[in-house]
């Protein structure tokens, strides 16, 4: 169906739905999925309490982890497989300009061009977004004990990063998904837009938004 379509990222905001999307395309397309593994790190949970103190050892353990990931992509492209992932190594960069002060940056910075492996441009990115007090209600209902500090500044500036970043993004077609009313877990239908919505891309930036 999406032969055109071969790797495919999933990207958002905490709470926007990029890991069940990307599962459930995963499945659809027959694809291989590749998470994030936010579980493994073990300096999150202390970073939702102590955001300045942390900051720096979460972004380190997830640079690792996802240059590890994105090397296992780029073996990949080799044997043309197709992917669905819920992350993008470029996001990492976000992150680290909202959470570190500049001498951490310019030292995650080294460390990023150091590792971050010369990787193809994904074939589509989706980028979900949702205004904070959706995404927070999200988080919320999900009930993970270590996103309790979470809260709608954090966010917020999360939001305008990410929108940010996306103004500017110009690697790969990209389809902005406002997901405030669609459930693409749990209904059918709100699936089958987007698919269609994929399906018809013509441009290298569109927008899929349904009125609620």
């Amino acid at each position: 169906m999406f032969s055109r379509f071969r790797h495919i990222v999933v990207e958002g905001p905490i709470g926007a739905g990029k890991t069940s999307l990307a599962r459930k395309l995963a499945a659809h397309l027959n694809a291989e999925l590749i998470l994030e593994n936010t579980e493994e790190n073990p300096f999150l949970p202390r970073f939702y309490e102590d955001r300045r103190r942390y900051a720096l050892p979460v972004q380190l353990f997830f640079l690792v982890a996802r240059v590890d990931q994105a090397r296992h992509l780029v073996q990949d492209e080799l044997f043309g497989a197709a992917r669905v992932a819920d992350f993008m190594l470029e996001k990492d960069l976000l992150f680290a300009k909202l959470l570190l002060d500049d001498t951490e940056y310019r030292l995650y910075h080294q460390l990023y061009e150091g590792l971050k492996p010369q990787a193809t441009a994904p074939d589509l990115v989706i980028y979900l977004q949702a205004k904070p007090s959706a995404l927070l209600e999200r988080v919320k209902k999900r009930g993970r004990a270590y996103e309790r500090q979470i809260n709608e500044n954090y966010l917020n500036e999360l939001s305008k990063a990410y929108s940010e970043f996306f103004y500017h993004y110009e690697a790969s077609p990209l389809l902005i998904v406002n997901s405030e009313n669609l459930n693409f877990a749990d209904k059918d239908a709100d699936f089958e837009l987007l698919l269609q919505r994929i399906q018809d891309m013509r441009g290298a930036r569109e927008f899929f938004n349904l009125g609620a």
